[in-house]
Parts: C-alpha cells; sequence; structure tokens
C-alpha cells in the first residue's frame, strides 16, 4: 500500500551486537528518504535487536537491497515488509504498568502474561531481564474499564503459585 506518505514498512536487524549499527540503519534509511516513525531496539547478553516502522516511497524489496550491505558478512539478519496503517489492536482500556520479580524459573512469563490476556488486557510493551538469581518483568499494558481490580486478584494468585512478587498500578504521564 502507498501514498502520499508512502508505503509502510517493518524493518528488523538482529544479529550480534557492535558499535553503529542503528546509525548505519538510520543512514541507509535516510538516503532513501524513509521517515522513521516506531522503533524499538535493545541488547540482548551481546546480540542486537531492532524493530522499526518507517514510511518510504521505495518498495520493500528497494529497502531490502539497500540495507543488504549490512548483512553481507552474514552477522546480522535485516528483513524487510510491508504493514499496514496502525490497526491497533487497542480495547479502548487504560493504560497500565505491570511489574513481576522473583527468583528465576520456568514458565513466569506465560502465566504472567495468559491471566492478562484471559481478562482481554493487551501487552504493549515487555522487557525482562535476569540479574543474578532474580527475574524481572515489566510490561505495559491496556487494560478494559472494570478489569484491574479481578485481574489484581488472579495475578496474586499466580504470584503465590509462583513464589513472585507482582505489581499492577496506572500507568502515569511518563508512560507513552
Amino acid at each position: 500500500m502507498t501514498d502520499v506518505h508512502g508505503a509502510e514498512l517493518a524493518v528488523t536487524v538482529i544479529g550480534p551486537d557492535r558499535t553503529g549499527i542503528v546509525a548505519d540503519v538510520a543512514e541507509a534509511l535516510a538516503r532513501l528518504g524513509a521517515n522513521l516513525t516506531d522503533s524499538t531496539m535493545t541488547r540482548l547478553r551481546g546480540h542486537f535487536a531492532m524493530t522499526l516502522i518507517c514510511t518510504a516511497q521505495a518498495s520493500a524489496t528497494e529497502v531490502e537491497a539497500a540495507l543488504l550491505p549490512l548483512s553481507a558478512d552474514g552477522q546480522l539478519l535485516v528483513t524487510v515488509r510491508n504493514v499496514g496503517p496502525d490497526e491497533s489492536g487497542h480495547n479502548g482500556g487504560l493504560p497500565y504498568l505491570l511489574s513481576v520479580h522473583g527468583a528465576d524459573r520456568l514458565g513466569i512469563v506465560a502465566a504472567v502474561t495468559r491471566v492478562v490476556a484471559d481478562a482481554g488486557g493487551n501487552i504493549t510493551d515487555l522487557s525482562t531481564r535476569l540479574v543474578g538469581p532474580l527475574y524481572l518483568l515489566v510490561a505495559e499494558v491496556d487494560l478494559p474499564e472494570g478489569v484491574p481490580g479481578k485481574l489484581t486478584e488472579r495475578l496474586a494468585h499466580v504470584a503465590g503459585e509462583l513464589g513472585i512478587e507482582v505489581n499492577l498500578r496506572p500507568a502515569g504521564a511518563d508512560v507513552l
């Protein structure tokens, strides 16, 4: 789909971290006139992972060709695909911040996210980290009205089963 603003494209870059990856991707896209609209990037145990959405007059094939030199040495995997306009799965809910911490054990993410999904919550951002024996999870969640109280009870039950601490609170103005 191309319009006055161009095609909306999703670009992913994954591979061993090195200095300059973000700059290399941004420069290649800028040379094509692509406008970055949303992006996220992180470093996971020495591995780089980035996903971004951009609008470009160039096609996905042309953008992928412009980014091809980044993967020439076989270290980075770069993909580009067309995406439609923001077809947000927004459930009309209010933003909440969910935090979890406790001793690392199998199934924390699966159990907590299942409870949120079953309550109609939409996870819009999620980050986890293992710090020594401590497992941390932080998620931004959109919840339908009337759900937070019931969800807090269900999360407390799962927390007890897993031996973890769970906190659900309304997101402040500092969370986008």
